[in-house]
């Protein structure tokens, strides 16, 4: 994962190097050098020393030095770790239109959930092995639900209210109140107009959906393991991932 450049050397003599290995004609060396640089936003940096570089321009040196042979496919393992938000928006950028551009197929290794969902299909992998394999709104939906927060006036009243007459498992922490359902702003109008019958104020509303995080501690945490979970613990599961339940 740390960069694999000679950093004495300019952009252009890395790839040339590179070049020479994977033994790219000399016909078409310095064109390809062109192309690649291009791609990745560094032609006008080519006769640049690389030590002079930031982090985000080596790594993005990197996959233009993967691209010179011209590859069906490119394997990037980590390709932002250790950079800076900015950095790694802008490393992202380059890939994506890279995609775009080439239609080139990439697989991505990442323990960010943010950046797998560039991705046209992911695999999660826990202890070695492989647990799901989708699309990012297929996982999404083994969590099955978007997630309604709820602040009233009596959450007490209110948690024990909705539970009875709405069928959903509902969870309070502190004054908030938690419910689970496949259609979260149906679901929040319903649970709004049931405690406004009650005389009960609805002092705030926040739907989320899921994300690639819930389904990652989803599959890899207890809830996995443990089939028997009630609907509140897979609830508290999914709060605790998101930070908002603390024991």
């Amino acid at each position: 994962q740390d960069p694999t450049l000679d950093e004495y050397l300019t952009a252009e003599q890395n790839l040339y190097y590179h070049c020479m290995i994977y033994h790219t004609p000399r016909k078409t060396r310095d064109t390809r050098i062109r192309e690649v640089l291009q791609l990745v936003g560094l032609d006008e940096r080519r006769k640049d020393v690389v030590k002079t570089f930031s982090g985000g321009m080596k790594r993005r040196l990197e996959v233009a030095r993967g691209l010179l042979h011209e590859p069906q496919t490119l394997f990037l393992d980590e390709p932002t770790v250790g950079l800076d938000p900015q950095t790694r928006r802008s490393v992202w950028e380059h890939v994506l239109r890279l995609r775009e551009r080439t239609g080139l197929t990439i697989f991505m290794t990442t323990h960010y959930m943010e950046e797998a969902e560039y991705c046209d299909r992911i695999a999660i992998i826990d202890h070695g092995q492989i647990v799901a394999l989708d699309t990012p709104p297929a996982l999404k939906r083994m969590v099955g639900q978007d997630l309604v927060r709820l602040t009233t006036s009596e959450p007490e009243r209110a948690a024990a209210m909705l539970e009875q007459h709405t069928g959903h498992a509902v969870r309070r922490e502190g004054d908030a109140i938690y419910v689970e359902g496949e259609n979260g702003q149906a679901l929040a109008a319903n649970l709004i107009r049931q405690l406004t019958l009650a005389d009960i104020d609805v002092l705030g509303v926040n739907v989320t959906a899921p994300t690639l995080e819930d389904v990652f501690v989803h599959l890899t945490g207890r809830v996995i393991r443990d089939e028997s979970a009630s609907a509140k613990d897979r609830m508290g599961s999914r709060l605790r991932s998101r930070g908002r339940l603390r024991r």
